[in-house]
């Protein structure tokens, strides 16, 4: 076997089941989940019949590269999303089967083994795919941490000269899990000139772009902040999204990556052997997705509603503030993130998950140690109760 699997760490929900092992919650408090980041809005009727009409895929192998109709498609929305002037669909675009699976396989990938002292930069928080992936690839991960005393930015010029030349890839994650923190335009310049620099690959997780609260002000993509510097070939950059968040269909696993026509040439041949093709029928819903947008407004106005009645209640006893997007509350705790989701589980039968779960300790902190996300993504209802729950414990301690 692998040894590098010895070195993956039990994922957050299995630490979360160890420590609610045992808890017994009060009998009359229906269960509320706000732990897991699922979406739990109904699933367009209209992508669901695409996906029936089109059963008779089922009959044919699917290509790696995925079918003309998706990829323009995913080209289309790109372009009118992010304000590009052209996005090729033959050779910048590759549908996937839903962010998770391609974040782990580019770094397979990506990662040049036969260097010596090959790592990964993440951040920290981060998704804990970004750590497995570098381990698997034979890398060593480097964390930088988004804390709150910087407004959990990434501070790349903490990142040592002599550590930037081992780098290869880049994963960062904007909106960010657990933060909700966009990166700026400056924080863009400035990794793409450290990419210009060492020669690493950029691999932007945007997963969460399409919930956000400004519809003036929209978060900023990876390839349309490369477009506004001029880098019009997005060179070493690839960004990375899925239809689960944006669409309500997590259990459809249809993303995509784009930018760099040389970078994906590779990851496509890397693909064709790792048996990944979308399936037909997965393909045309997802069409139907990605070329309508009044599913996502509304997607948008819901969550909207939850954050406007649930947060302020939250916000009475806990520090936390409305995230630049996503559907997460990072909430700071009065006391251990750990011992503040087993009370909470204990007394009120409401489920968050620490944060120290979510970071590694790095340069003797962990970033997320001291706060609890908290997922809104149950009904509106639900949302508000779990909120009165959360303040009513938090007047406890």
């Amino acid at each position: 076997m692998n040894p590098n699997l010895d070195r993956l760490q039990p994922y957050p929900f299995e630490k979360l089941r160890a420590l609610l092992d045992g808890v017994v919650p009060p009998a009359d408090q229906k269960l509320i989940r706000l732990s897991i980041g699922e979406p739990q809005h109904p699933t367009p009727p209209f992508i669901m019949q695409a996906l029936t009409d089109n059963l008779q895929g089922l009959a044919n192998y699917p290509a790696t590269i995925g079918g003309d109709p998706l990829r323009v498609a995913i080209a289309g929305w790109l372009e009118r999303r992010f304000g590009l002037p052209k996005v090729d669909p033959a050779t910048q675009v590759l549908p996937v089967n839903g962010s998770r699976e391609a974040l782990f396989a580019f770094a397979q990938a990506v990662i040049d083994g036969s260097r010596p002292g090959a790592k990964v930069l993440s951040p920290n928080p981060f998704y804990q795919i970004y750590e497995g992936a570098a381990l698997l690839a034979g890398a060593e991960p480097v964390f930088l941490n988004n804390l709150p005393e910087n407004g959990f930015g990434s501070d790349f010029d903490s990142i040592p000269d002599a550590v930037w030349r081992d780098i290869q890839l880049v994963f960062v994650c904007s909106p960010g899990n657990p933060t909700g923190r966009m990166l700026s335009q400056a924080e863009w310049a400035r990794l793409f000139e450290l990419s210009d620099r060492y020669g690493f690959v950029i691999a932007a997780d945007e997963c969460y772009s399409e919930i956000y609260f400004d519809d003036d002000a929209p978060p900023v993509g990876a390839m349309q902040a490369a477009h506004a510097l001029g880098r019009s070939d997005f060179r070493n950059l690839v960004m990375f999204s899925s239809l689960s968040k944006r669409s309500n269909v997590p259990g459809m696993r249809s993303g995509f990556v784009a930018g760099d026509a040389k970078v994906l040439q590779g990851f496509l041949r890397y693909r064709t052997y790792h048996g990944c093709a979308m399936s037909l029928p997965i393909q045309a819903a997802s069409v139907a997705a990605w070329n309508d947008e009044a599913h996502v407004v509304e997607n948008r106005r819901m969550y909207r509603e939850k954050f406007d009645r649930a947060m302020p209640i939250i916000a009475k006893h806990l520090k936390v503030q409305r995230p630049d997007a996503g559907f997460y509350l990072w909430a700071q705790t009065p006391i251990a993130d750990t011992e503040f989701a087993r009370r909470l589980q204990a007394a009120y039968n409401v489920t968050v998950l620490p944060g120290s779960f979510l970071a590694r300790e790095s340069n003797g902190v962990n970033p997320g140690a001291g706060f609890v996300r908290i997922a809104l993504v149950a009904e509106t209802a639900e949302c508000v109760e779990a909120a009165e729950r959360i303040a009513a414990f938090c007047q406890t301690l």
